[in-house]
Parts: C-alpha cells; sequence; structure tokens
C-alpha cells in the first residue's frame, strides 16, 4: 500500500477528502522554506505538493511565478530542494510528499537518473506540468520502474479520449483542473463538469481525483468534495502568504527578535489557512 492508498483510505473511514497545500521548496531560502513545510504538516495538511524552482514556468500566475524567482535567487536549486525533502521525509515518514517539476530538469538530468533521485529522497508523486498526457509515456516508464507515482493534469472540459488517458496514466491522485490558465487565486476555480469528470474517471479505474487551481476560499474546497473529487489542492494562497513575510524575513537579522516575530506571524497565518481549508473538507451526510 503506498502512502497516498493509505492517506486516502483513511480519510475514507472518516468522512474527509483530503487538503493539500502546495509551496515552493527554497522560497525564501531553502531552510525558510523548511520551516513553512512543517508549519503546514503541523496544521493538519494531509499532504505536500512541493514546488522546484525553475526559470520558465508557463502553468504558473504571477504569484507562484515571483516564488519560483525567489527560491532562483536564494540559490536553491535541485539538490539542495532534495535535501529540505529528505528531511522532511525523515520526520514524517507516513506523510505523501509530491513535486512538481517542470519538464527541463528531468530531460537534462536524465529520466531514470532524475526518478531514482526523487525516488533517494522520499518522493511519492512528481506531477510535470508542462508534459501533456500524449506525451508521457517516457515519464511515466521511468516513473514507475523508480517506485515513484507519475501524475497527470486532467484539463476543464477535457475530450472523453483525454480523461481516459490521464486515467490510465496517472498514479496517487489525478490533478483535475478546475478552469481554463495559469495557477492564481485571484481567478476563482469553477467546479461545474467537475463530477461528469469525476464519474468519467472513476469508470476508468483511476487515482483518486484532486481539484486544483484557484482553490483559496473554505467554500471552494468544500464545492470541490461535494462535487465528487477527493479533495483539493491550494497553491497561490499559500504562497501568498510567504510572499508577503518573504521582505520582512530576508531583511531582519538571522537570530534576532524581529526575524522571530515575523517568522512566528507567518506560520502562524499558514496554519489558520491550513486549518480552514481542511475544516472544509468534511463531508455533508
Amino acid at each position: 500500500m503506498t502512502r497516498y492508498t493509505a492517506m486516502f483510505e483513511r480519510l475514507a473511514r472518516s468522512g474527509q477528502g483530503a487538503f493539500v497545500p502546495f509551496v515552493m521548496v527554497g522560497d525564501p531560502t531553502a531552510e525558510l522554506s523548511e520551516t513553512v513545510i512543517e508549519a503546514l504538516i503541523e496544521a493538519g495538511a494531509d499532504a505536500l505538493e512541493l514546488g522546484v524552482p525553475f526559470s520558465d514556468p508557463v502553468a504558473d500566475g504571477p504569484t507562484i511565478q515571483h516564488a519560483h524567482i525567489r527560491a532562483l535567487e536564494a540559490g536553491a536549486d535541485f539538490t539542495a530542494c532534495l535535501e529540505v525533502v529528505g528531511r522532511v521525509r525523515r520526520r514524517h515518514p507516513e506523510l505523501p510528499i509530491g513535486m512538481l517539476i517542470y519538464g527541463n530538469l528531468p530531460f537534462a538530468r536524465g529520466l531514470e537518473t532524475f526518478y531514482a533521485d526523487c525516488a533517494a529522497a522520499g518522493i511519492d508523486s512528481v506531477l510535470v506540468p508542462d508534459v501533456p498526457v500524449r506525451e508521457s509515456a517516457p515519464f511515466s516508464a521511468a516513473a514507475r520502474a523508480a517506485g515513484v507515482d507519475p501524475v497527470y493534469i486532467a484539463p476543464p472540459s477535457s475530450s472523453a479520449q483525454t480523461l481516459d488517458a490521464v486515467a490510465e496514466a496517472s498514479r496517487g491522485y489525478v490533478y483535475a483542473v478546475s478552469r481554463v490558465g495559469v495557477t492564481g487565486a485571484e481567478h476563482a476555480s469553477s467546479t461545474a463538469g467537475l463530477a461528469e469528470s469525476v464519474a468519467r474517471l472513476r469508470a476508468d479505474a483511476a487515482a483518486p481525483v484532486m481539484l486544483g487551481f484557484g482553490i483559496s476560499r473554505p467554500e471552494q474546497v468544500a464545492e470541490a468534495v461535494a462535487a465528487g473529487a477527493d479533495g483539493a489542492i491550494s497553491g497561490s494562497a499559500t504562497v501568498a502568504i510567504v510572499e508577503r513575510h518573504a521582505p520582512a524575513l530576508l531583511s531582519a537579522p538571522e537570530g534576532g527578535a524581529e526575524r522571530a516575530t515575523v517568522l512566528e506571524a507567518m506560520t502562524g497565518e499558514l496554519q489558520d489557512f491550513v486549518r480552514a481549508m481542511k475544516a472544509a473538507t468534511r463531508r455533508r451526510p
């Protein structure tokens, strides 16, 4: 049984969906991002989706683009990200950890080496957002050989053929996109057509379905679960909290009272957000 399977089965027994926050590893620094991740887990995140910084994040809106830039400026490369994940994995052996990584990195590293490195760090799944499912076969083969779940996106208003292909290729979970466009809390999600898409995916024995893009409020999580999704992923809203506090964190002297105060404010805001979003995953009778 994989960590994802165990998580979804546990949540189903208790009448809950999953809430999965996304943050960028290395934002605003590798050390501080690790503190952010621990705050999310402590507040009740069921799993994590973690980004690896990249210079051309075509699927992301401005908020997450800024997170890529901050992390790159702080020197967070793939090796540094794996080190952070490895430490988190050792502290949380049962927590599902997914990574969102743009396709250039796996290509440059070599697919077999890339997925083997992910597995060694304790990563459960990898979503490559700029690789469509029709081009996914080499990625899926290398991922499965390494024991990593390949995750693919089910776009809104997809054809039945595309949904069937996503269902067949995905392991761990399916990332159902709530609307056309890029990530961003400034554009609301939509559950229109989600119930039909979920039904089609389930007919093809797909992995559990998570709704993402534009999920920033508890009522959107509740709507996603009511529409049949197994949970929701929130990225830009989480990253925006880090972004608001990043300038003060980076300018404050390390080890000083000022930095400790800002860090406490940021982690407190993150935890309040996660608790509210998680509470909205409870299924109504």
